[in-house]
């Protein structure tokens, strides 16, 4: 077998950071979903739940901000949610241009069924709380590295 080279190795998918990040995306997604099937959720939907679990009553712009999605994206999964009765949006009296989104009496119930959730993603790991919050700590900063190089 012919030996690869240095630049034909930069060019292989198993050395690529981001196909690492990816892939590793998709077994979070797989292991999240039944998790998740049992709250009635998707996974963009329980991203945005958690945001309002820790704060009620925002702007629309301020969960696009947090979940790092633009108004296209939000605007569908805000619909669906308030069709499933979790939220309510409605437009702030300070400003008729905002839209506030808030929790609705069975979106707020949904959060003790969420509890689950976190400890059972903990478990599949079959990391430390402690592996999990350093790998955290760098994945965070190396998004606020990435960011900063394309100007966001």
């Amino acid at each position: 077998m012919a030996r690869r080279d240095g630049a034909e190795a930069l060019l292989m998918l198993g050395n690529q950071l981001c196909f690492a990040v990816y892939s590793t995306a998709h077994a979070f997604n797989r292991v999240y979903k039944p998790l998740l099937d049992r709250l009635g959720l998707t996974y963009p939907q329980y991203l945005v739940m958690l945001a309002l679990w820790e704060r009620d009553g925002v702007p629309i712009k301020d969960i696009g901000e947090r979940l790092f999605l633009d108004s296209g994206t939000l605007t569908p999964l805000l619909k669906r949610l308030e069709t499933a009765h979790l939220i309510k949006r409605t437009r702030s009296r300070e400003d008729e241009r905002q839209v506030l989104v808030a929790l609705t009496s069975q979106g707020q119930a949904l959060k003790e069924k969420a509890r689950g959730v976190p400890p059972a993603i903990l478990a599949a790991s079959g990391c430390s709380i402690g592996e999990l919050t350093a790998l955290k700590k760098n994945l965070i900063a190396l998004r606020d590295q990435l960011n900063a190089a394309v100007g966001e």
